[in-house]
């Protein structure tokens, strides 16, 4: 055991810095006119780098059918170019066409669409102290096999301690419904490759293939939760990128992991000069989705969200050191001059607060972790949350 401990030592290895900056394309040419097609183009940095990802803009877009129909991609932010649905031929092979601002030309291989199931349904179960949201699907034209998954996660939550009152620079007023600061909104998107494979089953199902598993005690599941599931299908050349591609970036933290793949390789090519590497595989194919809600009470007693901030209150403003007994006592909370949100204290009967309770504004405004604008395809339940 000695000699297994003193083998044990801190390694920093010599990173050869290399210059890389190459392409990286990454997006699903929606045929289909449920959606729009969005591409999203950058640049590779180094692996010591501490920047984080480089969009690249000025980009020239366009997606090409091999009859000579060109349809344009417009860049709506930085290095994301989109287009709106396009409902196109399905008989038709489709390819990307991206010219960069410094004059250079990438192209994909002509594909044809692949045939995409719509989603059967998306569920969970409760295990391991949390929630397992799965999918399910099937082609029963048994044709197509390989699959990948992407989402978007919206939830409702709120403020450890709720404002009631703000100031108007001169005094303090109650907050009107449109300065509510207590219940928010606020999203996130999948980061992970998910795949899944029926090409070694006899009939093309997907049953229960994990998405994501959030804990027990995340805010997510505080009051309502919603996931929007978007499937696409790939084929056998895409789903052995996407593999590698997950191998390269998901699973290299053991030993007991696969080494990296050198030289992955997807259909993606720089016609200006050949021999510039380009990271990225197109698709094509409908897109087909689908959203679920959950909500909180739906789910076991046990799933109680901790608050991401350590929260206190401390009392300010008294006007009388020596305050009524706690039965007299009504509590409001409200925000000061110095935006730090506060609590109103009323003396038994009157009109206007007295002295105030304060906490720090992460643990009474929560629009610094998100919005108070209800998103437009919330369903609210038969609580209106």
């Amino acid at each position: 055991m000695l000699l297994m401990v003193s083998c044990t030592k801190p390694y920093a290895p010599k990173i050869t810095t290399t210059v890389t900056n190459y392409l990286v394309v990454e997006g699903v040419i929606n045929i289909g006119s449920n959606d729009s097609t969005a591409i999203k183009l950058s640049r590779t940095v180094p692996i010591e780098s501490a920047a984080g990802i480089v969009p690249e803009h000025g980009a020239t877009v366009t997606i090409q059918d091999n009859q000579n129909q060109t349809y344009s991609l417009t860049e709506t932010t930085t290095g994301l170019y989109v287009t709106g649905e396009l409902n196109l031929d399905s008989t038709r092979q489709y390819r990307l066409n991206v010219t960069t601002a410094d004059g250079k030309n990438y192209v994909s291989d002509y594909i044809a669409p692949e045939v995409n199931p719509p989603i059967d349904s998306i569920g969970y179960t409760i295990e391991n102290n949390g929630l397992q949201i799965y999918v399910n699907t099937h082609n029963p034209k048994n044709t197509t096999h390989y699959y990948r998954w992407d989402y978007t996660e919206t939830w409702h939550f709120h403020a450890n301690y709720e404002s009631d009152w703000v100031t108007n620079g001169s005094a303090m007023v109650p907050r009107t419904p449109s300065q509510n600061i207590y219940y928010c909104f606020t999203n996130d998107i999948s980061n992970d490759i998910i795949l899944g494979s029926s090409a070694k089953l006899a009939q093309d199902v997907i049953y229960q293939q994990p998405i994501i598993f959030i804990v027990a005690t995340s805010e997510k599941l505080e009051t309502r939760y919603s996931i929007l599931l978007k499937q696409y299908a790939l084929n056998t050349a895409g789903y052995n990128y996407f593999t590698e591609l997950r191998e390269n970036t998901e699973q290299l933290g053991s030993i007991f992991d696969p080494q990296p793949v050198t030289g992955l390789t997807g259909n993606m090519h720089c016609t200006t000069n050949p021999t510039i590497p380009v990271i990225g595989y197109i698709t094509a194919g409908v897109v087909q989705q689908k959203r679920i809600f959950i909500d909180n009470m739906q789910l076991p007693k046990y799933f109680t969200p901790i608050y991401p901030f350590t929260c206190e209150q401390d009392t300010a403003f008294y006007s009388d050191p020596k305050p009524p007994h706690d039965n007299e006592v009504l509590p409001y909370l409200i925000e000061s001059p110095a935006n730090i949100e506060s609590q109103a204290l009323y003396m038994q009967g009157a009109t206007f607060p007295y002295a105030f309770l304060f906490t720090d504004r992460d643990c009474a405004d929560c629009t610094i972790r998100g919005t108070t604008i209800q998103p437009s395809f919330w369903i609210s339940n038969q609580y209106g949350l």
